[in-house]
């Protein structure tokens, strides 16, 4: 048995094989542009809490013999004010309305609602009375208004693209934590602490020294005595 002696390819022949070879370590290199992670599956992206200016709107009904402002008129506007910032201090549009049947009454009580809102801490300067044209038998309302900073959620609540009972992959829905994220973006009372904190208050040595003092010689608050049920 004979054994030929081995010779390499050509150089053409060379060149071709060194082609292929590149041609099929390329397509064994590429990989899916679809990445796992790519769909969102957090409730937090999917419902973001966002901060906007938003314009606090109230109608106040007046009667055509109302002469002062009622305690339920009062007990709304009170309860509408509760979110006026007085640092940024946004101007409050009063409109009261003009050719209706209460008209004169509506006047009065606007006056009224100003003077309450001036001493709340609402700058006389930022208290705007405005008129707008109602109709002559109706009770028209007052209206009030401010812009105002609110955190609230991007998208709204109730959307079901899908059927729950379809899915096979274990994500959440569409929907879920929707509702978690607005009653947590409602509850925010300053919504400037989601973009940046506070700055921190001085500390009150004294206390801490108390505090420190009462630590070292495990004693018992006299707040804590008064307040307890317990005798010590």
């Amino acid at each position: 048995m004979s054994f030929k002696e081995f010779s390499p390819p050509s150089r053409p022949m060379r060149a071709i094989w060194l082609a292929g070879v590149a041609a099929m370590l390329t397509a064994c290199a590429q990989t899916d542009s679809i990445h796992v992670g790519a769909i969102p599956d957090d409730y937090r992206t999917n419902h973001p809490i966002v901060i906007q200016e938003k314009q606090e709107v109230i109608d106040v009904p007046v009667g055509v013999n109302d002469y002062n402002a009622t305690s339920v008129q009062r007990a709304a506007l009170t309860g509408f004010m509760a979110r006026y910032d007085t640092d940024a201090a946004p101007v409050v549009q009063i409109l009261v309305p003009y050719g209706s049947a209460n008209s004169a009454a509506a006047a009065r009580i606007a006056s009224q609602f100003a003077v309450q809102m001036r001493k709340n801490g609402v700058p006389q300067n930022r208290v705007v009375q405005q008129h707008y044209q109602a109709p002559a038998d109706a009770a028209a309302p007052i209206r009030l208004s401010y812009a105002n900073m609110r955190a609230q959620v991007a998208s709204n609540c109730g959307r079901w693209p899908e059927d729950m009972l379809a899915r096979v992959d274990n994500k959440s829905w569409a929907n879920f934590g929707c509702s978690y994220q607005n009653n947590l973006a409602a509850q925010i009372a300053n919504p400037a602490d989601l973009i940046t904190p506070r700055g921190r208050t001085p500390i009150d040595a004294q206390n801490r020294s108390n505090a420190l003092e009462q630590y070292r010689t495990r004693a018992v608050t006299p707040a804590f005595r008064d307040a307890s049920e317990l005798e010590y």
